[in-house]
């Protein structure tokens, strides 16, 4: 009798920057777990070093470099992931969406190419990313948690409500925060299971360092965020069960004024 090789789970997370925040820190924490990782991005080098560092940890990660965050550019991506892992060895179990276009301007200064830049980003190509996701998903089976795939919106406390200088970033976190609960409420009977989760706080990355510059900032863990902490959070959503589930998660550093 022939043996059945079990399936790998696949994680695709589309946003990985430089790979020293969020999107590459759920990539490594996911591969631990034993997930396949497809890194979806606009820099072909940042992405082929974050999958490096993945590979040579043990894991197995692949780079899939696109243009611009667009539909047809992520449907091609998608089906380069699907012809370098085959549905035969491989599941896509899970999906996060942590790209996204941010301006900080006072309202009329704001231009329309920064308005169609930040919803291009934060909401058509979010909704192409979970079109290809839930289509995927729907054809796995349940796995031990009862559930054919995670999707995960990486979000911000724009997406709850608006300030003085967050106008367009505002109405795109919106968006997105409406997508994702509308999908939550559509596919939760399919057992696909859709998150959204509010970032509240700096979080520790290159960009941030070098920002900030504040040596004091990055080793108090009390008033950052860690990426690896982030990701955690996000494999403890794609590991819940369907007996109780996660919509909305908001996660902050313990002295953050909310």
């Amino acid at each position: 009798m022939a043996s059945v090789i079990a399936k790998r789970p696949l994680l695709v997370v589309a946003g990985v920057g430089n790979g020293s925040g969020t999107g590459a820190a759920t990539a490594k924490v996911f591969a631990k777990a034993g997930f396949r990782v497809a890194l979806i991005a606009r820099n072909a080098q940042h992405l082929e070093k974050t999958a490096s560092e993945i590979n040579a940890a043990g894991g197995e990660a692949a780079a899939f470099p696109i243009s611009a965050y667009t539909s047809s550019a992520l449907i091609s991506a998608f089906d380069s992931i699907k012809s370098h892992w085959p549905a035969s060895s491989t599941t896509l179990r899970a999906a996060v969406w942590n790209a996204g276009y941010g301006v900080w301007k006072p309202f009329l200064q704001i231009t329309d190419e920064e308005v169609g830049e930040a919803l291009d980003t934060n909401i058509r190509a979010a909704f192409a990313f979970s079109r290809l996701a839930i289509t995927a998903f729907k054809e796995n089976e349940l796995n031990e948690n009862g559930k054919r795939g995670a999707l995960i919106f990486t979000s911000a406390t724009a997406a709850w409500r608006g300030n003085v200088v967050t106008s367009a970033f505002a109405a795109g976190k919106f968006g997105l925060r409406a997508l994702s609960q509308s999908l939550n409420k559509e596919f939760g009977k399919d057992n696909i299971h859709v998150s959204h989760a509010i970032i509240d706080g700096g979080i520790l990355t290159d960009r941030s360092r070098e920002n900030k510059n504040d040596p004091a900032w990055e080793q108090n863990e009390d008033v950052r965020l860690n990426p690896e902490s982030i990701a955690k959070a996000y494999l403890y959503l794609a590991n819940q069960d369907r007996s109780a589930w996660t919509w909305e998660l908001d996660l902050r550093p313990a002295h953050e004024k909310w």
